[in-house]
């Protein structure tokens, strides 16, 4: 993706124009006829600005109900969700999984690697990182099975034993490798922003995807997580039409400071720090109209139909 100048994104949030090329993955003609490209407008370029988050998902493994595949996906859609994100590599039956999806119509608009942070792409286990790169592989290649056009990645981890320039170097010699895949498949790489004390500024982070200067690696941006660093705005500003997806969370500087750092997160959606109304103003002055998916604690049908509301009123803030 490449990179745009500000005054190029300002005048184009002015008018209303503001619309990316629309790209999916192979899938159903159900399937494909539904999922935009998450960085691009569903409206026609001459519609007014598009509201920036309209499709509503979350994470599998937020279900816990104890039901068949196909159950939970009737669930989710009877909830009003559009669609749900699966861990891949996964212990799911593709062919359960896929006669799930066309029998609800919940679609899959991508995966989250599931061994990213087992085996980071920054290990200085050179087989390690072969291990998590084969894993992506097998990701992108179900992400086209399902449907979906973004593997969620983790690029690396900065700790004692590791530099944060060799985890920049070794992640990005890794993705580098995954590319022709990715072209193959027609599925993103979507670079997550986590935790892991690596790519800790949005002008960084802008740069890291920039490097590869290939359309098929993009952003997916957690609007929670960065509170702890800075505001989501101002990410969102940066990062531009690089972000492909959104993760959905909120966070609350009192609990970290009362009760830990990790309980900031343990608040609902709307009672935490987070300006809902500055995030869909800044999400659609880029032109960012698409998924937004719910990365909270999860619980039963009444927890998760709590989710969906609360996250109708963030995409209405």
């Amino acid at each position: 993706m490449q990179r745009r100048d500000f005054l190029k994104n300002s005048a184009l949030a002015a008018t209303g124009a503001a619309v990316g090329a629309a790209t999916v993955g192979t899938a159903s003609a159900a399937n494909a006829s539904m999922l935009t490209n998450p960085g691009s407008s569903i409206l026609t370029p001459a519609s007014p600005l598009a509201r920036p988050m309209v499709k509503k998902s979350l994470m599998w493994g937020m279900v816990k109900e104890d039901l068949s595949v196909m159950d939970k996906f009737k669930l989710l859609k009877d909830l009003g969700y559009d669609g749900v994100e699966l861990d891949s590599p996964d212990k799911l039956d593709m062919k359960e999984v896929l006669a799930a999806r066309d029998k609800t119509g919940l679609l899959i608009p991508g995966t989250v690697n599931s061994m990213h942070w087992k085996l980071p792409l920054s290990d200085p286990d050179p087989k390690k990182r072969e291990e998590c790169a084969k894993s992506i592989e097998k990701a992108l290649w179900d992400t086209k099975e399902y449907g979906g056009n973004t593997v969620l990645v983790v690029p690396g981890v900065v700790n004692a034993t590791v530099t944060y320039g060799e985890a920049y170097e070794r992640s990005q010699a890794e993705i580098r490798k995954l590319l022709p895949i990715a072209e193959k498949t027609g599925v993103k790489i979507a670079i997550e922003n986590v935790w892991n004390q690596f790519l800790l500024s949005p002008l960084e982070a802008a740069k890291y995807v920039d490097d590869f200067k290939h359309p098929m690696v993009g952003w997916y941006f957690d609007v929670g997580n960065v509170l702890r660093y800075s505001w989501p705005a101002s990410w969102i500003e940066a990062l531009n039409k690089r972000i492909l997806k959104l993760h959905l969370k909120e966070f609350s500087f009192k609990k970290q400071n009362d009760l830990g750092l990790w309980k900031g997160f343990d608040v609902e959606f709307m009672e935490g720090d987070n300006n809902w109304p500055e995030v869909n103003k800044a999400l659609q002055k880029i032109g960012y109209s698409g998924w937004a998916s719910a990365e909270v604690a999860g619980g039963d049908r009444k927890r998760l139909l709590t989710i969906r509301e609360k996250m109708d009123e963030v995409f209405k803030a």
